[in-house]
């Protein structure tokens, strides 16, 4: 007969768990399965919609009784590898946050958004390591390094967690520090959801209430120019200044700003904390080629998600990302002519310049890789209505042409169904995938985490 902490039948884990427990064909289980990505969903055979981490501690020791694979959603942004017959655990109903403002420190629940940490640190003057999109989930975006707004100048968000508490596959709650677990500490971030479910985490606030910050739009027409110009402002600037590039092209349709409408554009983002020298490193940039729209100035960090004006809309889309040692002028041409206004898909491209805090390793160091990495380059491609071979084609031909310059992928930026070892051995560099595969036979050695972009246990 089963026990409340050890469940071996789905009545048993109805009994237990205090939140939902759905299977195929029960009513609520499709809708359950919604999340912020619709191109590719999960389709487990027994979801957990856990409300704490005693559910995700049923579900994972029911899990290993039934020998299933376990995966983990939150927002659903981010999923690569599908749950096909196996136990998904959603963690969106875990939202908890609490600030402590005289640590400056928040500790989270695993289904929260930035959105909401950011609401809750503004009132005590303090900022988190957050992206560029508020309505990503924090757990699996920190997991997997978390390259925030400000990141030159504080580095990935996965450097200032300071506590993580993880249901590991024996089915244990850990409370994991570098004093208490330096190894799982140690892989846990950047290793992402391979060696448990992060059911909470504490992590570093910064003393920022305002910054400089903004975005400038030029016509794709001037993007050559505009290119180059970038390419060499960011080889000057401090790291105190963290910017990026982008391409996108607007539908003629309203809510997009008329001047945008219909229009094929290059989006320049930055951001700042430094409010004094701010206007003048980004001044230069008014006189480049004819800004389309200007909405640079100071804001408060509650308003930085504005700055790349993301859309929060659930969408189907599919792409990938390269971390760049260098911003050769062919990489700038490959983008132009294979992702730009004439791509044979519609591709948004999203060029990053890493560097500064970035490029350090943290006082306690962590397992994401590819520190050395100049930029970091993004494509997305909306995929209803076209056949995925064709856009994949698109970005194959990017990766190849940029690949002289490609250090590895960014965890972060992988979008869309793959197999799980398709990038494993670029998601990390040669020491840190070795040191991650055999912590990796410590801490789930029958590979019960296996449905992601899976780092196999050591043999």
């Amino acid at each position: 007969m089963a026990t409340d902490n050890q469940p071996s039948t789905i009545l048993d884990l109805v009994g237990t768990v205090r939140g939902r427990v759905l299977h195929t064909g029960r009513d609520g289980y499709d809708e359950a399965l919604n999340g912020f990505q619709t191109g590719f969903r999960h389709r487990p055979a027994v979801l957990v919609s856990a409300l704490g981490a005693d559910d995700v501690q049923a579900a994972v020791r029911y899990a290993v009784a039934q020998d299933m694979a376990v995966a983990v959603q939150s927002t659903g942004h981010g999923i690569t590898v599908r749950d096909q017959g196996g136990l998904l655990i959603k963690t969106d109903r875990m939202i908890g946050i609490a600030v402590d403002p005289v640590a400056r420190r928040a500790r989270i629940e695993a289904g929260a958004r930035w959105d909401q940490v950011v609401e809750k640190a503004a009132p005590h003057g303090l900022a988190p390591p957050s992206g560029s999109a508020g309505h990503v989930g924090v757990t699996g975006y920190t997991l997997a390094g978390g390259i925030g707004l400000l990141a030159r100048e504080f580095g990935y968000a996965a450097d200032h967690v300071h506590a993580l508490d993880v249901v590991t596959s024996d089915g244990a709650l850990r409370h994991v520090t570098a004093d208490s677990d330096p190894d799982l500490f140690w892989a846990l971030r950047g290793g992402r959801d391979n060696f448990g479910i992060v059911t909470s985490l504490e992590i570093g606030l910064q003393p920022v209430e305002r910054i400089y910050g903004g975005g400038l739009f030029f016509d794709s027409a001037h993007a050559e120019t505009v290119m180059s110009f970038f390419h060499e402002w960011t080889a000057q600037i401090p790291e105190t200044m963290t910017a990026s590039l982008g391409l996108i092209g607007y539908p003629p349709v309203p809510p997009i700003p008329e001047p945008l409408r219909g229009r094929h554009v290059v989006h320049l983002r930055f951001a700042t904390t430094d409010l004094a020298t701010g206007p003048d490193l980004v001044r230069p940039w008014l006189g480049i080629a004819p800004v389309l729209l200007d909405h640079l100035g100071e804001l408060p960090f509650r308003e930085a998600g504005s700055i790349y004006r993301e859309p929060n809309t659930a969408n189907a889309y599919d792409g990938n990302g390269v971390l760049l040692s260098e911003l050769n002028p062919a990489v700038l041409d490959a983008v132009r002519e294979l992702a730009g206004a004439n791509a044979p898909v519609g591709c948004i491209v999203d060029l990053r310049h890493l560097g500064g805090a970035l490029s350090r390793q943290p006082a306690v160091p962590n397992a994401v890789s590819f520190r050395e990495a100049d930029y970091v380059l993004r494509v997305v491609s909306p995929i209803d209505g076209l056949q995925l071979a064709d856009v994949r084609a698109v970005h194959k031909r990017l990766d190849d042409a940029v690949a002289p310059w490609t250090l590895g992928r960014s965890l972060n930026f992988l979008y869309g169904e793959r197999a799980p070892e398709d990038f494993r051995a670029e998601l990390y560099d040669k020491s840190a995938l070795e040191r991650l595969t055999s912590l990796k036979a410590v801490y789930d050695p029958t590979n019960v985490f296996r449905r992601n972009q899976n780092i196999e246990p050591a043999v």
